[in-house]
Parts: C-alpha cells; sequence; structure tokens
C-alpha cells in the first residue's frame, strides 16, 4: 500500500509564502505522475499542478506564476512552492500519485493552507 505523507501547511498572511511537501513511501517513485489539489471550504476538490516523470508541468491557470511544483526522486519527494498567496488559496492541500500503467491514484491525508491577514 503507498502512503503519502503532506506536511508543510499552516496560517500565513496575503502575499507570503509556504512550501509543501509530499513524501512517498514503496518504489519506483520517478516513474509515476505527481500532482497537487486542493479542496477549498465548501467546494470541490480541484487540480493545482502535476509534475510527470521526465519534469514537465502544468499548472492551473489560477495558480500559475505563483506555485511551482518540483520533485525529488532520489528522496520519493514532491514540493509544492507558493509565493505570493492569496485568501483564495486557502484550502486543504492533497498530494496524489497517479500510475500511469494501472490507471490507479493513491491519496494523502491532506495538509491545512491558510491564508489570512
Amino acid at each position: 500500500q503507498v502512503q503519502l505523507v503532506e506536511s508543510g501547511g499552516g496560517l500565513v498572511q496575503p502575499g507570503g509564502s509556504l512550501r509543501l511537501s509530499c513524501a512517498a513511501s514503496g518504489n519506483n517513485f520517478s516513474i509515476y505522475t505527481m500532482k497537487w489539489y486542493r479542496q477549498p471550504p465548501g467546494k470541490q476538490r480541484e487540480h493545482v499542478a502535476s509534475i510527470i516523470t521526465n519534469g514537465f508541468t502544468t499548472y492551473a491557470d489560477s495558480v500559475k506564476g505563483r506555485f511551482t511544483i518540483s520533485r525529488d526522486n532520489r528522496k520519493n519527494t514532491v514540493f509544492l512552492q507558493m509565493n505570493s498567496l492569496k485568501p483564495e488559496d486557502t484550502a486543504v492541500y492533497y498530494c496524489n500519485q497517479y500510475r500511469p500503467a494501472t490507471g490507479r491514484s493513491y491519496w494523502g491525508q491532506g495538509t491545512q493552507v491558510t491564508v489570512s491577514s
């Protein structure tokens, strides 16, 4: 069973920064697509950013230019650097591992990010 453990969430003022981490268990981390999603209060979960095996990244329009996803395959970890945070970025952020060969997805437990003055 894959375990994904997020960390780095917290309370930050508008304009501030946070860096989320997600550590994955298991082997072959480098061949899987890693994603970040978020679920704002009272809303549905939405895609934030993805990074595939060759390092290619995609972002939601709402975070382009402010968030950066990266991965360290030696440490089985994916990161989300979040800059210029806005109150509308407030959400529970979830790490996701997608395995294209099987179509299976695995989720972390989530970490709360609150942007407020």
